[in-house]
């Protein structure tokens, strides 16, 4: 069946959960919409040198992650196909190297197919397939270049020097998609290796070749930002790497234990294998194989815990590692009849089910969460119900249907983004609400909005970055301090004068985000003769010109 049957099945349920749902569901603001508007401006400006959103400098990420968001709508359309397709596919290629480096690792399909399939369920893998950010990228980026990496310290004659020229490609894209890490994550792992297995100048006599093909892979963007931006790499280097790992200032500042949780989270819905895989890894720490996949494993996730911010997708590099750890236990504990913790592991599931659906039960009686939205909530019991029924099937028969979790957790990601509830999805995903009124905006001689996710969402989907910030600045502040972009705000003390003088220039188009008493105040100092639309917290005003 392995042979036969397994891999094409996996390819199925791969165009089944993470393809097909790909439009189904409009993009989340801030991430989505804002990687999707930085692709489309480098369509629409010709510029694909120095990165630039909403038509101002943005400077906190290199230009290659870009780049692919770019080419999927260049390829499939301005559309939410094209804007996802980038991450689906780092992700499958991510699943693809895990089938390739398991069979290097133990030469056994079994093992091969069980460790992709892990991969592809895991819960932090699978949702971020469809969802437009650099994450999924960059984790393909480190994944070549660790994959090549043992390869090539696997290999020899000119099969090395290729692993060796490879493994410096995926360092510079991986660098050219989201920084310096791409860089230390590789060495981070390869010099303690190398050290335990007393090859220290076997990695100094073959690492320049990565070295010098990651520099030239690198240069030519390197030089051509520095030309046309030269506050490019100040910016970068201070903003996103000095002060995120280690300012007092830094983002998303978590404590030091965060990814702990986070990791039996993002393993899900397999976080029950975690116990006997960390136990048997530990038992072969002696093997060169397990020792490698250890230090892939918890280097990264150390450093990534010093650092003062903290984002979940940021350990995304560490969970193939993991599948390749958990995926040969699995596979053991099925030959041998042991399956104890893959019982356990449906077990917990079932309870996890059901645990949503009574949650779901108690707020509709309560506190309802869905306001006569029928379809909506039908979505939701299915996707529930089938990992209940999935996971049930696992905890009942382990050795049979041990696979059934990863079904079940296919079926949540496929379904989850079309069965949220309204009120989520209209504050959070705004640019279908846009779209429906995208000619009366788009025949607007001025666009303003009062919040970063709704403009850029505003901008890509009517493919104008010249939207004005009313009384909101946010990530765009480097970008705003340049003399070029002074007319880009507009302050609540100045509103009604530069109404006044947009309306005498055309239409004026505003969508507007209101969620707070904030909001409700700048929304009162608008004119009030506006043609209005409203769906749950964004509000779309067309002011007629005026004379």
């Amino acid at each position: 069946m392995t042979a036969r049957w397994a891999l094409p099945l996996l390819l199925l349920a791969f165009c089944l959960a993470f393809l097909l749902p790909l439009g189904s569901h409009g993009l989340w603001i801030p991430d989505e919409s804002r990687y999707a508007q930085i692709g489309q401006e480098m369509l629409l400006s010709g510029d694909w040198i120095s990165p630039h959103f909403m038509g101002l400098r943005y400077f906190e990420k290199p230009i290659a992650g870009y780049w692919m968001i770019a080419i999927g709508q260049a390829v499939f359309g301005e559309n939410l196909f094209g804007v996802r397709i980038a991450s689906v596919l780092s992700v499958g290629l991510s699943a693809l190297l895990a089938y390739l480096v398991a069979r290097r690792l133990w030469n056994d399909p079994r093992k091969s197919f069980i460790c992709t399939l892990l991969f592809l369920s895991f819960g932090l893998v699978a949702t971020q397939a469809g969802y437009a950010n650099l994450d999924p990228q960059f984790t393909l980026w480190v994944n070549l270049s660790l994959v090549t990496l043992w390869f090539a310290i696997n290999a020899t004659g000119r099969e090395r020097l290729l692993h060796w020229a490879l493994l410096g490609f995926a360092c510079a894209m991986g660098f050219m998609t989201k920084g310096f890490l791409a860089w230390l994550l590789p060495a981070l792992i390869a010099l303690p290796y190398m050290l335990w297995q007393k090859r220290l100048g076997e990695l100094f006599k073959y690492g320049p070749l990565a070295v010098i093909v990651a520099v030239l892979v690198c240069l030519p963007w390197a030089l051509a930002v520095q030309y046309h931006e030269p506050d490019f790499w100040s910016f970068f280097f201070w903003h996103e790497h000095i002060r995120r790992f280690a300012g007092d200032d830094a983002q998303h500042s978590q404590p030091l234990w965060f990814y702990l949780p986070v990791l039996v989270i993002a393993s899900l819905p397999w976080a029950a294998l975690l116990p006997s895989t960390f136990k048997q890894a530990w038992l072969t720490k002696g093997q060169a194989k397990s020792a490698f996949l250890l230090l892939w494993l918890l280097l990264p996730l150390a450093f990534f815990s010093l650092s003062r911010g903290k984002l979940p997708t940021y350990i995304m590099p560490c969970m193939l590692p993991l599948a390749l750890l958990m995926g040969s236990v699995l596979a053991d504990r099925i030959e041998q009849a042991k399956v104890g913790a893959v019982r356990l592991n449906g077990v917990l599931n079932v309870v996890l089910g059901l645990l949503g659906l009574a949650v779901l039960a108690y707020l509709q009686w309560k506190r309802p969460v869905y306001d006569n939205e029928p379809l909506h909530v039908a979505l939701l019991v299915i996707a529930l119900s089938g990992w209940v029924v999935t996971n049930l099937m696992q905890a009942l028969k382990p050795r049979t249907w041990w696979a059934s979790s990863a079904v079940g957790a296919w079926l949540v990601v496929a379904l989850l983004p079309a069965a949220l509830p309204n009120r989520l999805v209209f504050n959070k995903t705004p640019d279908l609400f846009i779209a429906r009124h995208a000619q009366e905006l788009s025949q607007s001689k001025t666009l303003l909005s009062n919040d970063l996710g709704a403009a850029s969402a505003l901008a890509w989907r009517i493919r104008r970055p010249d939207v004005a910030l009313y009384n909101t600045v946010g990530e765009l502040k480097y970008g705003l301090n340049y003399p070029d972009a002074a007319a880009r705000t507009v302050g609540e003390k100045d509103v009604q004068q530069w109404m006044l003088n947009a309306r005498r220039q055309g239409p004026v188009g505003v969508v507007l985000r209101v969620t707070s008493d904030d909001d409700r105040r700048d929304v009162a100092l608008l004119p009030q003769d506006a043609i209005r639309y409203e769906e749950g917290s964004i509000m779309i005003l067309i002011f007629a010109q005026a004379q």
